[in-house]
C-alpha cells in the first residue's frame, strides 16, 4: 500500500495563483492498476487558458532581462526542492501513471538531472562573431529567447517531460505554460507547488489542465505563443502543426516511431536478447524509443527467439507500488487498441506464442493489465509491424540480410530510433550514414543521456530535446551588422 496520500482535489496554477476548488468543473484521475479514483483535477476553461498565456506574456520581458545565472538559480532551487520531495513524487507517479516504484524514483532523478543540466548551461549560452567584409564593421549572431512557450506533455513520463522542457525554456529567458496529459496531471500540479515555494516570479510558469484537444488547440493557436514543445503521437503532432500554421509558430516535436530491433547473424545473441526484452517491456512498453519490432536474421532466429521467450516468461507483473517488474498500461483506451492490434495480427497470420490477455488472478480483474506478449511469423503488412504499439507486445519477423532490414526501416514514414546488433563495423558504419532515424543504438540497449540529443526524422518530429542542441532549440538567432568605425 502507498504511504503517500494524494490530495482529493488539485488546482491549476495561473499567474501565481491556484485556480479551481472542489465543486468546480473537474475531471477524475484513476489508478491504472485498479481503476480506483485517485483525485479530481480542475478543468480550465477557455478564458483561463487565455489568462495563463497573458500572464506568461507579461512576465517574459522581466524574466529575459535577468542575468542567465539568476534564472539558473531558480532552476537549481526547484531541483533542490524536488530532491527533498522525491519519495512523494515517485509514489504519486505510480498512482497516476502505473510504472513500478523504482522506475518512478528514477524518473524523479531524471527530472532533477534535466533541470540541473539546464541550469548549468546558464554560463554557456553562446553567440558568434564572424569576420565582416568591410573594415570598421562587426557581424554578430546574437541569440534571444522566443518569448512565451507552451509545453505539451505525454502520459508516459509526466514529471520528467516537465523537467525536460521547463529547464531549457527558463534558462534561456522564455516563460512557459505547461499542459499535462489529462491522464497524468497530478505531478504537474504538485510541481507547481515547488514553483510557488521557491518564489519563481508569477507568470514564468503557468499550468493549465483539461481535455487535450480543446485546451491544447487553444494554447497552440494563440498569437501569444511563440514556440510549442510537444511530446506525443504523430497524429497529435500533425494536429498541432495545423493549429499553429496561421501564426507560423515555431515547433519542437518529439513524436512517435516504430523502432526496429535488428539482430544480424554475427550478433552477441545473449546480449541482444537481454536488451530486446528490457527495451520492449520497460514502462509497459510505453517509451517512444522502445523496441517496437524485432528483425532477426534467419540463421539465428530460432536461438534468439527461444532465449527471448524464456526471458519474457520471467517478467513479473503486479502491483507497481511493490516494485514488480511490469505494471499496467496507463490508458484503458490505449490498451483496447493494443488488444485489437494483437487480434488483427493473428487474423493476418501471426502466431501468438506468449501472452495476449489479462494475467490470471483476482488482483488483475480491474485496471489496465496485459501480459507480456510475443507474436511470431510476422510480415511487413502485419498490423503489429506496421503500427506503433506503445504497449507490451513484441512482433518478431525474420530477415535474410542487413539490406532487407535497412529497407524495412527506411521505407517507413516515421524515423525516431533503431537498434542494431552486429560485430561487423562496416555494417554499423553504413547504418550510421544511411539509416533514416534520429537515434541508433548499436550493440546497446535503451538509454537516453541528458547530454545527448533526442530527435526524430521524417514524421517522427522536428527539432529535439536534451543536451546543448536541446537548449539551443529555445533560442532564436538575431543577426547584427554594426558599423564600429571611428569617425574620421
Amino acid at each position: 500500500m502507498s504511504t503517500v496520500e494524494p490530495e482529493a482535489f488539485y488546482s491549476c496554477y495561473i499567474d501565481g495563483q491556484w485556480v479551481g476548488k472542489p465543486g468546480d468543473d473537474s475531471f477524475a484521475v484513476n489508478n491504472p492498476a485498479n481503476d480506483e479514483h485517485v483525485a479530481d483535477v480542475y478543468a480550465c476553461n477557455s478564458e483561463q487558458v487565455d489568462e495563463a498565456l497573458a500572464s506568461s506574456h507579461r512576465a517574459q520581458p522581466a524574466w529575459q532581462a535577468l542575468p542567465a545565472i539568476e534564472r539558473a538559480n531558480y532552476i537549481y532551487a526547484l531541483a533542490d526542492e524536488l530532491k527533498k520531495a522525491k519519495e512523494r513524487f515517485a509514489r504519486l507517479l505510480v498512482l497516476e501513471q502505473g510504472k513500478p516504484l523504482n522506475d518512478a524514483r528514477a524518473e524523479v532523478d531524471d527530472t532533477i538531472r534535466y533541470m540541473t543540466y539546464s541550469a548549468e548551461a546558464a554560463r554557456r549560452i553562446e553567440g558568434n562573431i564572424f569576420p565582416s567584409e568591410q573594415s570598421g564593421e562587426q557581424l554578430w549572431i546574437y541569440k534571444v529567447p522566443y518569448g512565451v512557450t507552451v509545453g505539451l506533455m505525454a502520459f508516459n513520463y509526466p514529471l520528467a517531460l516537465i523537467g525536460r522542457k521547463v529547464g531549457p525554456a527558463l534558462v534561456t529567458g522564455n516563460t512557459m505554460v505547461i499542459k499535462p496529459h489529462e491522464l497524468t496531471p497530478i505531478t504537474a500540479s504538485e510541481f507547481c507547488k515547488l514553483v510557488e515555494k521557491v518564489g519563481l516570479p508569477k507568470g514564468v510558469i503557468n499550468m493549465v489542465a483539461g481535455q487535450g484537444v480543446p485546451i491544447g488547440s487553444k494554447l497552440v493557436s494563440s498569437k501569444i505563443t511563440q514556440l510549442v514543445s510537444v511530446t506525443g503521437s504523430i497524429r497529435a503532432g500533425q494536429g498541432i502543426c495545423a493549429s499553429a500554421a496561421d501564426n507560423i509558430t515555431a515547433m519542437s516535436l518529439e513524436l512517435g516511431g516504430k523502432a526496429p530491433f535488428i539482430v544480424l547473424e554475427d550478433a552477441n545473441i545473449d546480449k541482444a536478447v537481454e536488451d530486446a526484452v528490457i527495451a520492449r517491456y520497460a514502462n509497459c512498453g510505453q517509451v517512444c524509443i522502445c523496441n517496437e519490432h524485432v528483425l532477426v536474421h534467419e540463421k539465428v532466429a530460432d536461438e534468439f527467439t527461444a532465449k527471448l521467450l524464456d526471458k519474457v516468461r520471467d517478467i513479473k507483473v503486479g502491483d507497481p507500488m511493490n516494485n514488480i517488474g511490469m505494471g499496467p498500461s496507463t490508458s484503458s483506451q490505449g490498451l483496447t487498441r493494443i488488444d485489437q492490434i494483437v487480434k488483427d495480427s493473428v487474423q493476418q497470420g501471426a502466431e501468438l506464442v506468449l501472452g495476449g490477455g489479462r494475467p490470471d488472478g483476482s488482483e488483475f480483474e480491474k485496471g489496465n493489465w496485459m501480459e507480456p506478449t510475443v507474436l511470431l511469423n510476422c510480415e511487413r503488412d502485419t498490423r503489429a509491424v506496421k503500427e506503433e504499439i506503445f504497449g507490451p507486445v513484441l512482433p518478431i519477423m525474420t530477415i535474410s540480410d542487413f539490406d532487407e532490414a535497412l529497407d524495412i526501416t527506411n521505407s517507413r514514414d516515421d524515423g525516431l530510433s533503431a537498434y542494431l546488433y552486429t560485430e561487423d563495423y562496416r555494417k554499423f558504419m553504413h547504418a550510421v550514414s544511411s539509416m533514416q532515424v534520429g537515434t541508433i543504438f548499436i550493440n546497446r540497449g535503451i538509454v537516453g543521456y541528458i547530454q545527448g540529443y533526442h530527435s526524430g526524422h521524417k514524421h517522427s518530429g522536428m527539432g529535439g530535446e536534451d543536451g546543448i542542441y536541446g537548449i539551443e532549440g529555445f533560442l532564436q538567432k538575431r543577426t547584427i551588422y554594426l558599423d564600429s568605425a571611428l569617425p574620421s
